[in-house]
């Protein structure tokens, strides 16, 4: 598939690449637009969006697949897949991977806690031991159909056991086969540098979440460390909640959206923005 050799080829660039999390078709649009050169589907997006509860393993395997298929079939650009635990055992993995895979992922994570997740910046996080979760990847890496579709390692260790585990199950994530290695949730810039020392040479994620438990670093710097690619997946929830809360509190008081027209695009320029001449040109004809 196109996107994936594009991710491919993204990832051979010495630039670290910023990859915003998004939620559906619309959000993804958006980033695209921006000129971002990725995504990711996260799933604290994808709960929010959908059932507008926490990330905390309420999504099935089948609604992240869905939800990915539109996302994938909005944009040209590389999606980056949430695949959380991989919903079960090593052949809910293999299932999860083919999934994600035909869906139109170009990439997949799968992270080593314990299921029900949580996102990975909450406390009372817990992780399966780290042998069991090596052949969860070794799985997934024999599952794919395509082998461009990329494979990404996420440790979640740093938080109940400490950097030391996390790194030493990072070495062993990567010895599966995988094509990249994400240490979630490092606390401060030294364990964001230590993590990217240790894994001189490999493709590594970071992941900026406002509030989170690591410090915003910008993607230069990053980049500058060693990190290939960055996400920052809360930014598009929280902009949206903030703003429709904003809007709609002036819809209630004032009986009309005047007040904050300038929050909003208008009839014709959304309807631009979604192509709709493409899909109906008498329709703008119309207008």
């Amino acid at each position: 598939m196109e996107v994936r050799k594009k991710f491919r080829a993204l990832l051979e660039k010495p630039t670290c690449i910023i990859a915003p999390g998004v939620y559906d078709g619309l959000s993804a649009l958006a980033a695209e637009m921006a000129g971002m050169e990725a995504v990711v589907m996260g799933g604290y997006g994808v709960s929010a969006s959908r059932l507008a509860r926490p990330d905390v393993g309420l999504l099935t395997m089948t609604e992240m697949a869905e939800q990915l298929k539109m996302i994938c079939d909005a944009v040209n650009i590389p999606v980056i897949a949430d695949g959380d635990t991989g919903y079960g055992n090593i052949i809910n993995v293999e299932r999860t991977v083919q999934e994600f895979e035909h869906a139109g992922a170009a990439a997949i994570l799968l992270e080593d806690q314990e299921f029900p997740k949580r996102c990975g910046h909450m406390a009372g996080k817990a992780v399966i031991p780290a042998e069991e979760h090596v052949q969860k990847l070794k799985a997934a890496v024999s599952a794919r159909r395509d082998p461009d579709f990329v494979i990404i390692a996420r440790c979640d260790a740093r938080g109940p056991l400490g950097l030391d585990e996390a790194i030493r199950r990072g070495h062993l994530y990567l010895e599966a086969g995988v094509d990249m290695l994400f240490i979630e949730a490092p606390q401060s810039v030294d364990e964001l540098e230590k993590v990217a020392q240790e894994f001189k040479g490999a493709k590594l994620v970071a992941n900026m979440i406002e509030g989170g438990k690591t410090p915003e670093v910008d993607a230069k710097t990053l980049g500058a460390m060693g990190y290939k690619v960055v996400f920052w997946p809360c930014t598009a929830p929280y902009v949206t909640l903030k703003n429709l809360l904003e809007v709609f509190k002036a819809l209630k008081a004032d009986g009309t959206t005047a007040r904050v027209r300038n929050m909003m695009f208008t009839f014709n320029e959304f309807n631009r923005l979604v192509n709709l001449e493409r899909f109906a040109p008498s329709a703008v004809e119309e207008n």
